[in-house]
């Protein structure tokens, strides 16, 4: 599964909480995570039939800065999404 990978300004779980709506309506629940522990506050998405343009401005319409990291793009095991924590997903 090829896998997009953004740096974003998101700091906390309630940022997420506030965005992970338009996430799961974009990449579909499960198929998308955070990484807040990265100091580019990594986030990927695992939904092969996503654009990143539309991630970037989901991010951005609710105030979020989005950029790809396009030399981060890379193959992924979908176990990556299954075993990630509720609370960042």
């Amino acid at each position: 599964m090829e896998i997009l990978v953004f740096k974003t300004n998101i700091q906390s779980k309630e940022d997420i909480e506030l965005i992970a709506p338009l996430l799961n309506r974009l990449a579909g629940d499960g198929l998308w995570n955070f990484d807040l522990d990265d100091c580019d506050k990594i986030l990927r998405v695992g939904a092969p039939f996503v654009k990143q343009e539309k991630v970037i401005q989901a991010l951005a319409a609710s105030g979020f800065e989005c950029q790809e990291l396009t030399d981060e793009v890379h193959a992924a095991p979908v176990a990556l999404f299954q075993s990630a924590d509720k609370t960042f997903r």
